[in-house]
């Protein structure tokens, strides 16, 4: 039950208050490829094409830190290399751009924006019908006294007329979206994480060392009669 807590815990932390990051990371690589990449010619355009390069990758890191969690491993992070020693002025300013890895963070901050919406917004319809729902027989005969409500959606669909009715109804909804809860929540984080992990990210060193030690115990096994080592 501790490891469910959990893994709910981080499903809904990452596809709903991880939205406004994708949100804010979404909108500096937008203004920084349409205005970076449009005043190119004039020059000005590097610089800021540039500043969104470094504000982006700060963006990359949240999401690379927050992806353990998500996919129960580690992640490896890609390297960003420095500026040559003795490098001018201009080659410092232009090195966010050097690296094909701040090109690939400028481009998951567009793409990614789209899925992230998609799994807040899952997330969020998924989370306001339980909780509505399940807590529905507090207030729900409050909302049926109401005029004008005659029955409400369970009239419509034939399950029957008066508070009731309406009660029960409403309630079997939210306990539905109660035991879809977390499969619903699971889906919507591994649908962002997955096209983070691919484009953010690098091997876990843990298993790039497992690959090594793989292929030296392979290397120091013995050989079999009649055949020569190369």
């Amino acid at each position: 039950m501790t490891t469910l807590r959990r893994r709910v815990a981080a499903d809904t932390r990452y596809t709903l208050a991880g939205f406004p990051v994708a949100l804010a990371a979404f909108c500096v690589a937008l203004i920084g490829l349409s205005g970076g990449l449009g005043a190119a010619v004039a020059f000005v355009g590097l610089p800021l094409l540039a500043g969104s390069a470094v504000l982006v990758r700060r963006f990359a890191d949240a999401e690379r830190a927050a992806l353990p969690d998500v996919l129960g491993h580690p992640v490896g992070h890609p390297s960003y290399p420095d500026a040559p020693e003795g490098a001018g002025w201009l080659r410092r300013l232009m090195n966010p751009l050097a690296t094909s890895q701040g090109w690939i963070d400028l481009l998951h901050a567009v793409v990614a924006f789209p899925v992230a919406l998609v799994s807040f917004v899952f997330s969020a319809v998924w989370w306001a019908g339980t909780v509505a729902g399940l807590t529905f027989p507090v207030y729900g005969w409050v909302i049926a006294a109401i005029p004008g409500v005659d029955g409400g959606l369970p009239a419509l669909l034939g399950f029957g007329h008066g508070p009731v009715a309406f009660v029960v109804f409403n309630t079997l909804a939210g306990v539905l979206f109660a035991l879809t809860l977390v499969p619903v929540l699971r889906g919507a984080a591994l649908l962002r994480a997955s096209l983070a992990e691919a484009m953010l990210t690098r091997p876990a060193p843990r298993a790039a060392a497992a690959r090594r030690r793989s292929v030296t115990a392979l290397d120091d096994a013995p050989l079999p009669p009649y055949s020569v080592r190369r």
